[in-house]
C-alpha cells in the first residue's frame, strides 16, 4: 500500500471529484479526478483502487436517490449494458482502449454541440419536444456504455447520449443514472477479480480512502436536488461535453 504522502495529495482530490460526480454532478468531474490518481500509480492500478470506492459511493447514492428513477429506461438499457460488459471482457485484449475512447468522445461532442445549437443557436426559439423511449436505440447505447465502461472506463457518455434527450426531471434522471452504473460497477467486480486486479494491497489502499467518499457523494446530491431543469440540463450537457473532450484527449495521448 502506498505510504508516501504524495499519493494521498493526489488520491484524496480524485476521490472527492469522483464522489461529486457520483452524487449527480456529471461525469466530467469523475474524468477530471481520475488523472490525479494516475499521477502516482499506473492507470490499471488506479482503476483497481477506485472500483471498490465507486461501489461504496454507489451504495450511498442508491440510498440518497432511492425514491427517484425511471424504471422504463433501466429495463431497456440494462440488457444491452450487461451484454456490453461481457463483450468487453471477451475482447478487451483485441480492441485498443484508446481507439474506443476517441470514438466515444467524438460521438458525444457532436451530440452536445447539436444540443447547444438547437437550444442557443439561431433557431433557439423553436420548441424541441423530449425524445420518447426507443428500445432499439436504448439497447445500442446501453451496450456501448457497458463495453466502454469495461474496456476504457468511459461508459457515462453513451448513457447520456440516450438518456439526456428524454428530459426526465433532474431527480429522476439522476436516480436512473445512479441505478444504472451501480449495477454495472457491481457486475464489473467479477471480471476484475478474475483478472487479478483486486488484490489485497489495492483493497487496503481503497479502504484508507473510503472515509472521503460519503462526504463528496452527499455534497453532489445536495447540489443536484437544488437545480431547476432549466439549469440542470445545460449543466449536464456542458459536463458531458467536457468529459468527451477529456476522453478524446486521453485517447490521443495514449
Amino acid at each position: 500500500m502506498p505510504q508516501d504522502l504524495s499519493f494521498y495529495y493526489a488520491a484524496v482530490p480524485a476521490v472527492l471529484l469522483v464522489g461529486l460526480a457520483k452524487g449527480g454532478m456529471g461525469d466530467a468531474l469523475s474524468l477530471i479526478g481520475l488523472p490525479f490518481l494516475a499521477l502516482v500509480v499506473s492507470p490499471v492500478e488506479a482503476a483497481a483502487i477506485l472500483l471498490p470506492i465507486l461501489v461504496f459511493m454507489d451504495m450511498i447514492s442508491l440510498v440518497v436517490w432511492r425514491k427517484h428513477g425511471d424504471w422504463t429506461t433501466l429495463k431497456i438499457m440494462l440488457p444491452g449494458a450487461i451484454f456490453g460488459i461481457g463483450l468487453g471482457w471477451a475482447t478487451s485484449a483485441l480492441v485498443p482502449g484508446n481507439i474506443l475512447r476517441i470514438v466515444i468522445g467524438a460521438v458525444t461532442i457532436l451530440f452536445c454541440l447539436r444540443y447547444f445549437w438547437n437550444n442557443f443557436g439561431p433557431g433557439a426559439d423553436r420548441v424541441i419536444p423530449p425524445r420518447g423511449q426507443r428500445p432499439i436505440a436504448a439497447g445500442f447505447w446501453g451496450a456501448f456504455s457497458g463495453y466502454g465502461s469495461f474496456v476504457a472506463h468511459a461508459g457515462g457518455a453513451p448513457f447520456q447520449v440516450y438518456a439526456l434527450p428524454l428530459e426526465l426531471q433532474p431527480r429522476e434522471y439522476t436516480g436512473t443514472s445512479v441505478r444504472f452504473f451501480a449495477i454495472l460497477n457491481a457486475i464489473k467486480l467479477i471480471p476484475y477479480f478474475a483478472l487479478g486486479q483486486l488484490d489485497t494491497q489495492n483493497l487496503a489502499t481503497s479502504a484508507t480512502l473510503l472515509p472521503f467518499a460519503p462526504l463528496a457523494t452527499l455534497a453532489g446530491a445536495w447540489c443536484v436536488r437544488r437545480m431547476k431543469p432549466e439549469i440542470f440540463y445545460p449543466f449536464m450537457y456542458a459536463m458531458a461535453f467536457i468529459a468527451a473532450l477529456l476522453i478524446v484527449r486521453e485517447g490521443l495521448g495514449g
